[in-house]
């Protein structure tokens, strides 16, 4: 039996071992049969995706399962469910983003250590799955994860006689002197990074998330009260103050690392058309960018990182099954997302979507791919932080930053005004 068969097989072991347990032990409605239940599941994960992952997996199971899909629009998911739920409609669970999941906690079921042990959870899944865990149980369980990375020009790096990519964000003062091209009147021609602005840098929101988790910010967390609330203060243990000055500083024409402004195109335009030496996008827009320009000379890498004094970290959005509190059978729905999360199937998914899996077992086993071995190691560091909702976070983040980059606010003065802000969304989403 090879390493790759020995470990997976482990992992499918525990994973059965908790199915039953969670079968007997669960607190939910009693099952009647020992038949699993048509389960209907709503969510924002690609319908197409996930239709033919089940298909897959009911073509090779001797116990298929009966799983009717929803697609929701991530704008109006929250509204739809919340209606639906109210109509004695709603679905089974649900298969959400984690940073979507904060205003619907009350109304989904926890899964208790007694189903699925805490140590069994952690030691399976990739680090950034604790955000789903409490004293009490486990809210939802991991099925993808796309980190964040860094795409690099290749022409564009070997052109200015630099011989490989930035390990770490400090870097970019000597390339942007190398890589940064502006005309006789100062207007940008090729840049080494669109860092400064959210209206024209894509994935604004997680760039900057990322910078401030790595200086060991959490962004939001729980007090001793139980109270949840924003980090996101110039004044807090850990200031986010340094990643805010770092990020503004390229569109500052005063500064010597000014390489971006609004006039430009959006971020990944310009990497696509050759003017921008770096993109930070997610793992799954390799594809895109393959399909967009075949002729564009380009690599994966880690995200960079802060040199000193911080944690290893980029931004991962993963999605994760919860149980909808106000399905009659409980104990039945969890029996049908364990196998949906089953270590042979997650696997297959991960090679299906080009992405990493979210089984650190199945990580363990490495890749012989160039691009995949890279998403494998940016999984094993990703983070996420508890949100309201990502498009507001978006605008008062991108408002903290427009108000110092126009000087209208200090840093410092910008971070604490947004801050309270952020704490009035984690408010309201937590009194929904």
């Amino acid at each position: 039996m090879s390493k790759f068969q020995f470990i997976t097989l482990g992992s499918f072991i525990i994973f059965i071992i908790a199915g039953v347990v969670a079968f007997a032990m669960y607190k939910g409605a009693s099952s009647t049969s020992n038949q699993l239940p048509s389960v209907t599941i709503w969510g924002t994960f690609p319908a197409d995706v996930f239709n033919n992952y089940l298909s897959g997996i009911n073509n090779n199971s001797a116990t298929p399962v009966s799983v009717t899909y929803k697609q929701e629009s991530s704008a109006t998911f929250s509204q739809d469910f919340i209606a639906a739920l109210a109509r004695g409609a709603g679905p089974d669970a649900i298969l959400i983003p984690v940073d979507m999941i904060l205003p619907h906690e009350d109304k989904l079921a926890l899964i208790p250590y007694s189903a699925l042990p805490a140590r069994t959870f952690l030691d399976s899944y990739i680090q950034e799955a604790q955000i789903y865990t409490n004293t009490n149980g486990i809210l939802a369980l991991p099925f993808t994860v796309d980190p964040l990375i860094m795409y690099w020009n290749r022409d564009m790096f070997n052109t200015a006689g630099v011989a490989t990519y930035p390990k770490f964000w400090d870097e970019f003062t000597g390339l942007n002197q190398k890589i940064t091209v502006k005309d006789s009147n100062g207007n940008i021609r090729k840049s080494a990074v669109a860092l400064g602005d959210f209206t024209n840098v894509e994935n604004a929101r997680e760039i900057l998330g990322s910078l401030i988790l790595q200086l060991g910010n959490p962004i939001t967390a729980y007090d001793a009260q139980g109270i949840l609330g924003t980090t996101l203060r110039a004044a807090a243990t850990i200031s986010p103050k340094p990643a805010f000055d770092f990020f503004t500083q390229f569109v500052d024409p005063t500064n010597a690392n000014y390489s971006w402004n609004r006039g430009m195109s959006d971020s990944k335009t310009e990497f696509l058309s050759g003017n921008l030496a770096t993109y930070f996008g997610f793992a799954s827009e390799l594809s895109d960018i393959r399909t967009k320009n075949p002729n564009l000379n380009f690599d994966a890498a880690p995200l960079p990182q802060v040199r000193t004094g911080g944690i290893k970290a980029n931004y991962g959005r993963m999605f994760g099954f919860s149980i909808v509190r106000s399905t009659p059978n409980a104990n039945g729905v969890y029996q049908v997302l364990s196998i949906l999360t089953q270590p042979n199937y997650l696997g297959t998914l991960a090679n299906t979507m080009y992405l990493p899996p979210v089984l650190t077992g199945l990580i363990a086993q490495g890749s012989n791919d160039p691009y995949l071995s890279v998403f494998d190691n940016a999984a094993l560091v990703s983070k996420a932080w508890i949100d309201a909702d990502p498009n507001k976070s978006a605008i008062i983040l991108g408002n903290m930053v427009e108000s110092i980059t126009t000087g209208q606010k200090s840093s410092f003065q910008a971070i604490e005004d947004g801050g309270l802000q952020y704490n009035q969304i984690l408010n309201q989403a937590v009194s929904q």
